[in-house]
């Protein structure tokens, strides 16, 4: 963060916003003070503007919380909202057909960022929310994202240490980089336990004019890839026709 002499009134604004997060759904002023590092009079007054714009709104708790109004900005961003229109009625099929966990993401640099889901209500549980963000390498559709990124971006993933979530989650750079060109080579990718100990998802890449922008899964309660391999054909006739859609 820059320092709080040298920023102007619209970026300490947005500093507001980027105080809060998946792990910080709701915070009081003096947590958004210290996160912004301002005074307490000037986050006061910088959350009264927000909150009189609809971005922030106060809790009876007296803690704010993101507002309805981001939520309806950022239903407009341009790459979630052609995808999410063209992706939806596919979704809904499998999941119609499966009733597991149906995921749509895009990549944002090294992270995931899951813009549409179904789940149903015996699926087995996830990470995922509409909005959430999640680091590239364990996920299903993180692994196809990965697989279609630049080769920089690739090798920068390589190079830092990859977190272990489960016991299967891959950590070896060099297991990781053969996985990726088995995803290029099959056009799915199947991640086993890798987040937690009991899902395993098997996702396809969506393009638009040979571009890969975003990646479809399932995800479903399991113990091996066998748990998946029979879906992978409809994930990937699903991927493709979305496909399709955005580059008609």
């Amino acid at each position: 963060m820059a320092a709080a002499g040298r920023r102007t009134a619209g970026t300490k604004l947005l500093d507001v916003l980027d105080a809060f997060g998946r792990d910080r759904r709701a915070l009081s002023l003096s947590e958004i003070a210290r996160a912004i590092d301002v005074p307490l009079s000037t986050a006061h007054r910088l959350i009264a503007e927000l909150c009189t714009w609809g971005g922030l709104e106060r809790a009876d708790d007296g803690r704010y919380r993101v507002g309805l109004r981001l939520w309806e900005l950022g239903a407009l961003a341009p790459r979630a909202l052609g995808l999410r229109e063209a992706a939806l009625p596919f979704m809904e099929d499998l999941y119609e057909v499966t009733h597991e966990n149906v995921q749509l993401a895009v990549r944002d640099d090294a992270e995931v960022v899951f813009v549409e889901r179904f789940a149903g209500r015996t699926a087995v549980a996830v990470y995922t929310e509409v909005g959430g963000r999640f680091s590239l390498p364990p996920t299903g559709v993180g692994l196809v994202l990965l697989a279609a990124a630049p080769a920089e971006l690739q090798e920068q993933v390589l190079a830092a240490p990859l977190r272990r979530y489960t016991p299967w989650t891959i950590t070896d750079p060099a297991q990781l980089r053969r996985v990726l060109a088995e995803v290029r080579r099959s056009g799915v990718a199947i991640s086993d336990r890798q987040v937690t100990a009991d899902a395993v998802s098997v996702a396809a890449p969506i393009s638009q004019r040979d571009t890969v922008v975003a990646a479809l899964s399932i995800v479903v309660r399991g113990d091996g890839p066998a748990a998946v391999r029979s879906m992978a054909p409809g994930v990937r006739a699903a991927a493709r026709a979305i496909s399709r859609t955005l580059s008609g």
